[in-house]
């Protein structure tokens, strides 16, 4: 499995995730993409299936130390206390001792961003986490955290599609040596109706949804996450290393953005968001 460095970890470019994925769904696919090959598995808190996401990677026969594991903390557990309550939950969930990269999943003003940090680096200290990142950070908000963090902060996970524009984000990412998590990469599906996505897939011999994931993952210091209930698609997804898109190809797919293309904005959570120059 392909992999990128980030401020010290290795993390497979390409991972399966888990939102709105039933127990059910998690069991029969999460252990099914492992033994094709793919070793990044994400989850959070809030979805509600750490304790399947854990079972089925422990039914898959894959060695532990080979999978590469992410979940995140909800926001309402960034105090403190109950911040290093739910991460020792979290763990006994995913039936393990570590997390290999663990998230602050949105923005959270109600609770001091040093508070938040602080518990980030406390539970990496004690060995139960091994990296730690952010998700859903403007550029200042991540640039603070960085700031705050004694230890190097190695992911912002993000919306990121075609049809959103993230440069400004992915630029201060890369300046501060974090990796851009890609999510939502098929727009919510509206890649599939793309006459220009299916015409460059079509010069390729490869689908829209590869594609996609192949733009994103061509891109310097760009993971992203997968997600399908398909055994079919799943085995479709994992095959975009071996091709490349062209400079025109990458240009084209980039022209798709749109000022109103953001699609994850929840009231209450979303910050006032970075804009495009």
């Amino acid at each position: 499995m392909h992999t990128l460095t980030a401020n010290g970890a290795a993390i497979p470019t390409l991972g399966f995730g888990t939102f709105r994925m039933p127990d059910a769904d998690v069991l029969r696919m999460v252990p099914h993409v492992l033994k094709l090959g793919l070793r990044h598995i994400d989850t959070a808190q809030i979805y509600g299936n750490e304790a399947a996401v854990g079972d089925a990677i422990l039914a898959s026969g894959i060695t532990r130390s080979d999978v590469f594991l992410t979940t995140k903390v909800w926001v309402d557990n960034y105090r403190h206390d109950a911040f290093l309550h739910s991460v020792d939950e979290s763990l006994s969930k995913l039936r393990t001792d570590y997390i290999d990269l663990l998230l602050l999943h949105w923005p959270n003003s109600s609770v001091p961003l040093a508070e938040q940090i602080g518990a980030l680096n406390e539970v990496r200290r004690a060995g139960k986490v091994r990296h730690i990142g952010v998700s859903n950070f403007t550029v200042g908000l991540m640039r603070e955290a960085v700031r705050l963090s004694d230890a190097p902060l190695v992911s912002n996970q993000i919306e990121y599609h075609p049809y959103l524009d993230q440069k400004v984000v992915i630029e201060a990412a890369r300046k501060a040596g974090l990796a851009v998590t890609a999510y939502y990469a098929m727009a919510d599906g509206k890649v599939f109706q793309d006459e220009t996505l299916k015409d460059i897939g079509a010069c390729h011999g490869k689908t829209v949804a590869q594609v996609v994931l192949r733009w994103l993952v061509q891109q310097d210091g760009i993971a992203a996450l997968t997600k399908t209930v398909s055994e079919t698609r799943a085995t479709e997804n994992l095959a975009i290393f071996d091709f490349e898109l062209s400079a025109e190809d990458m240009a084209a797919i980039h022209a798709l953005a749109k000022l109103t293309g953001r699609i994850v904005s929840p009231a209450g959570l979303a910050p006032s968001w970075d804009v495009a120059a």
